[in-house]
């Protein structure tokens, strides 16, 4: 399937996205460095996301879409600029792949300019056109795009809804091409369109453009106008699909085209395409539901994949620690050679000075005779004519002297300071020297350092590697259900319970939704629980490479199918959900091997007493019918899962756990304690152990390993 958007596209995406006009932008996202998101409202309709994946292709969803915590720069500065501003139109660039925004707010206008073509770019610009923030700054041969400076549209193309006889004439004669390549570049077509308009007209792609009669180039014109009139007037979108099973799946899905993508899309055009009419196709009602159908699961998924691809730069980051210091390694055996060669040089030196210690006294008894005749500067004039002075360094007060070979010539040159005498000179030679042997025998321990450092780096990736171990994620924020406790159901939905009494008064007020079901161990002190029936933790269909084998891949969401109502769930849901909630109770640590726990629901919690009584913190009057489960077993599993991109202990009974989990382990009430379980734990698979400490039941465990601790 074809990424890169056309003009024709970006054409169709302005008319559509006229339709937003009026709606006003409440948030700014960058949920991957490839994708921006406008959250946008309208008055009378629900809110809807402009989504821009950079150079690729801009539409809008009503996806459910996980966003980073923290804003990125880039939607900070949208944030400061666009928050609660008005969306007053679009317009496209000639016909370039070229799009421009335009908002209003109480400050004056804003114009957000969308680049679709090679890696594209979104510019902030303020009211006279000068660019406030790039998402990326460039520098092209005829314009630059950073800060501050005014923004200059790429030069423009022909615009093929302006062509006549004329200039399709000067273009075809001027062509040494074939037809094809002609109308792909020289009409601003792109060659999906311009093999269309060849098929359109009956003529051949490879002849040549030059060589079209009178009559040939009029169908030409008629068939390219066509299409341009088509893409002006029309209002449906094309899907084309590789076979028959895949439009089956496509029709079936058109009502909520934007649940899943049913694959197999082949092409996506605003405009009926002559040349595709033998594959199958299905027709939408807007090209950005077809773009959303194709795309929109995975683009939806961006923040997850970002977090996801932290998982493998951790990895990577230890790849590149150890590559650092492989290079110190290296830079450390170079210095001790340098150390060591200087340290032999200067040796050398200061014996060749006391081996000529006449020539060189007489060189330094007759350069302070002419200093103490004359000044330095006329000395060093005429020093420039002795053959054995080399150079004078007034500031310094030093010269170069040259040293005689064995001809007599001179040869070795060395520095020498007026003001010593020879026996100083040679013994700096000496000094310097050894300064260099301490050096270098510096630089020795350090390298021993660096290689045991390099080795044990080496052992522990190799370690870590082995045990298919994820690096626990250092996070500003934490998601709203890890403050509880929590887990999640074999359909996905989660249950919720309060860790202590503050926890359970959460739970109730501010957790407990009208169509959701409140449930409780049938033992005192257990904790309230709330079994959501729209939130919940689901599996990602399409997981990324980077998540390691038998961990999954999974997401959040607010959307679940299913009944309404939680009384309506099937009975081994709330089975299991039971069974959660008597394993969070000191039914764990009773000794006992089964309990009984009931649910009602949100109506029949109240905080409201009889008259004379009163209530402790956290605790709730259930009054009415209970729904009664009993025998229920105490075990739990505990998989290893990547949450919306961070590594987590995901929680559940142990048969949902173990069909969803490569990597899992059964928990049973026993004698060892949590905190020596956790440990094991977090040290076999890197998740964090307060992480995986919370998740546990309260009190002493058995843990029955199913690849979760393989080592």
């Amino acid at each position: 399937m074809r990424e890169q958007t056309s003009s024709f596209e970006v054409a169709r995406t302005v008319r559509e996205l006229t339709e937003m006009v009026g709606s006003r932008v409440r948030k700014a996202y960058q949920p991957h460095y490839e994708q921006v998101v406008l959250r946008m409202s309208k008055k009378g309709f629900p809110n809807r996301d402009l989504v821009i994946v950079r150079g690729k292709r801009v539409y809008y969803s009503s996806r459910d879409r996980p966003m980073p915590p923290n804003p990125s720069q880039f939607a900070m500065v949208l944030r400061k600029h666009l928050g609660n501003s008005r969306f007053i139109g679009v317009s496209q660039s000639g016909f370039d792949r070229v799009m421009s925004l335009e908002f209003e707010h109480g400050r004056g206008k804003m114009s957000l300019v969308i680049e679709l073509f090679r890696d594209g770019n979104v510019l902030l610009l303020d009211e006279d056109g000068v660019i406030i923030q790039p998402l990326t700054h460039a520098t092209y041969a005829s314009r630059t795009l950073k800060k501050g400076v005014p923004y200059v549209p790429p030069p423009p193309s022909l615009d093929p809804r302006t062509l006549d006889r004329d200039k399709l004439d000067e273009i075809l004669e001027g062509s040494d091409s074939d037809l094809i390549r002609t109308v792909a570049s020289r009409l601003n077509i792109g060659r999906v369109y311009g093999s269309a308009v060849c098929s359109k007209a009956g003529l051949a792609e490879e002849q040549l453009a030059s060589s079209l009669d009178k009559g040939e180039r009029e169908i030409l014109l008629s068939s390219v106008l066509s299409m341009m009139d088509e893409l002006e007037k029309g209002d449906r979108c094309i899907l084309w699909v590789d076979d028959a099973t895949s439009l089956e799946k496509w029709q079936s899905l058109q009502e909520n085209i934007g649940d899943e993508s049913p694959g197999g899309a082949v092409l996506v055009s605003p405009i009926w395409l002559d040349n595709m009419e033998d594959s199958p196709f299905i027709e939408l009602e807007s090209l950005s539901n077809a773009l959303d159908g194709v795309f929109g699961e995975h683009d939806s998924a961006a923040f997850i994949r970002r977090e996801e691809e932290k998982l493998v730069e951790e990895g990577t980051s230890q790849k590149q620690s150890q590559a650092k210091l492989e290079r110190r390694a290296t830079q450390q055996k170079r210095a001790i050679d340098g150390f060591l060669q200087k340290a032999v040089i200067s040796q050398e030196l200061g014996k060749s000075i006391q081996e000529n210690w006449e020539h060189v006294n007489s060189i330094i008894m007759q350069f302070n005779k002419a200093i103490s005749e004359s000044n330095w500067q006329e000395v060093s004039d005429m020093s420039q004519e002795v053959g054995w002075i080399g150079g004078v360094d007034a500031k310094k007060r030093t010269i170069v002297a040259y040293l005689p070979d064995g001809d007599g010539e001179p040869g070795t040159s060395v520095t020498l300071e007026v003001d010593k005498t020879v026996h100083q000179n040679a013994q700096r030679y000496f000094e310097t020297g050894r300064i260099q042997k301490d050096k270098a025998a510096g630089a020795e321990i350090a390298l021993k350092k660096t290689i045991e450092t390099q080795t044990r780096e080496e052992k522990k990736a190799a370690k870590d590697a082995a045990g298919g171990r994820l690096r626990s994620i250092k996070r500003s924020r934490r998601f709203w259900f890890e403050k509880h406790r929590w887990a999640i159901l074999s359909d996905g939905r989660m249950i919720v319970g309060g860790r202590d009494a503050k926890g359970n008064d959460a739970i109730v007020k501010k957790h407990l939704g009208s169509k959701d079901l409140y449930i409780h161990a049938d033992l005192h002190g257990a904790p309230s629980c709330a079994l959501k029936v729209r939130e919940g933790i689901e599996l990602r269909e399409s997981p990324s490479d980077n998540v390691p084998d038998g961990v999954c891949s999974l997401q959040i969401t607010q959307n679940l199918e299913g009944p309404e109502e939680g009384r309506d769930l099937p009975d081994s849901i709330l089975r299991e959900a039971s069974q959660i909630a008597v394993c969070w109770s000191r039914a764990w640590g009773s000794g006992g091997a089964a309990a009984t726990a009931f649910y009602v629901r949100p109506s029949q919690v109240s905080k409201t007493t009889e008259s004379g009584e009163s209530l402790g913190r956290g605790s709730f009057v259930v009054r009415g019918q209970r729904h009664w489960y009993r025998d229920l077993s105490l075990e739990i599993g505990i998989g290893m899962g990547v949450v919306n991109g961070v590594p987590l202990p995901v929680i559940g009974t142990a048969d949902t756990i173990s069909k969803s989990f490569g990597r899992w382990a059964r928990i049973t009430p026993g004698r060892e304690k949590k905190e020596n379980v956790a440990n094991s734990i977090s040290k076999a698979t890197g998740l964090s152990q307060d992480d995986v400490l919370s998740s546990l039941p309260p009190g002493g465990c058995s843990i029955e390993d199913h690849g979760l601790l393989r080592r």
